[in-house]
C-alpha cells in the first residue's frame, strides 16, 4: 500500500522533503554542509549548498515543506533547521528523559519479525528505536515497506526497569534498543 502525500503537497514539495531528509539526516557532507552538535544548520547556508548542488530552492518552499509535512521531521528555530530524528550522522538531539506512556507500538513487516524475536528492537543505522504513540501511526510506518505489522511495546515495564526514553518534537519516542522481552506479537502472548 503506497502512501499518498498529505493535503497541500504536490511532486516539488515532496521532492524537496525527500532532498532535506536525506541531507539533514545522513548525508550534510554530500553538499557541503556541517551540521552542529546538536543537528542544527543556518537555513542560508542549506539554501546555498542546494543551489550549488544544482538542487536549488527557497524559502518559502522549505517553509512550506516545514509546515504541510505530515510527520512535522523538521524543526526550524532562530534561523536554522534540523531533522527531528532518524539521523545516521553523529548528533545529539539533547532531548531530555521522558517517562513514556504504558504502552508504545513500533510497526514492521513479517520478513522481519524472526530477527525482532530473537534480537528485540534494535536501532540499525540510526541513534535510536524509532516508535509511535499510537497504532494508527505504527500502522502508516510499517505500511511503508509492505503489508504492516504492528507490535506493542511495554514501554512502561521498559521505563521502571531503568532503560531511557525521549521523545522528540513531532511526538516520536526514542530509546537505544528494546529487548525481546518487552515486545508483544500480535496473535501472542509475546
Amino acid at each position: 500500500m503506497k502512501e499518498r502525500p498529505p493535503e497541500g503537497t504536490g511532486p516539488r514539495t515532496v521532492k524537496v522533503s525527500k532532498y532535506l531528509s536525506r541531507h539533514l539526516r545522513h548525508r550534510p557532507d554530500r553538499i557541503g554542509l556541517t551540521l552542529d552538535a546538536h543537528g542544527w544548520v543556518e537555513i542560508d547556508a542549506l539554501l546555498a549548498a542546494a543551489a550549488a548542488h544544482g538542487f536549488p530552492f527557497t524559502r518559502e518552499e522549505l517553509d512550506h515543506v516545514v509546515a504541510v509535512n505530515d510527520k512535522q521531521r523538521f524543526a526550524v528555530r532562530d534561523g536554522r533547521i534540523r531533522a527531528s530524528q532518524g539521523h545516521s550522522v553523529d548528533v545529539d538531539l539533547a532531548l531530555p528523559p521522558a517517562t513514556p506512556p504504558a504502552y508504545l507500538f513500533h510497526g514492521t513487516v513479517a520478513a522481519h519479525l524472526a530477527a525482532i524475536r530473537a534480537e528485540g528492537l534494535r536501532p540499525m543505522n540510526r541513534h535510536a528505536v524509532h516508535l509511535s504513540p499510537d497504532r494508527e501511526t505504527a500502522t502508516r510506518v510499517g505500511a511503508r515497506r509492505g503489508r504492516p505489522v504492528v507490535l506493542s511495546v511495554d514501554a512502561g515495564a521498559m521505563h521502571r526497569d531503568g532503560l531511557v526514553f525521549q521523545v522528540s518534537a513531532n511526538g516520536v519516542w526514542l530509546t537505544a534498543a528494546v529487548p525481546p522481552a518487552y515486545l508483544r506479537f500480535p496473535g501472542s502472548r509475546r
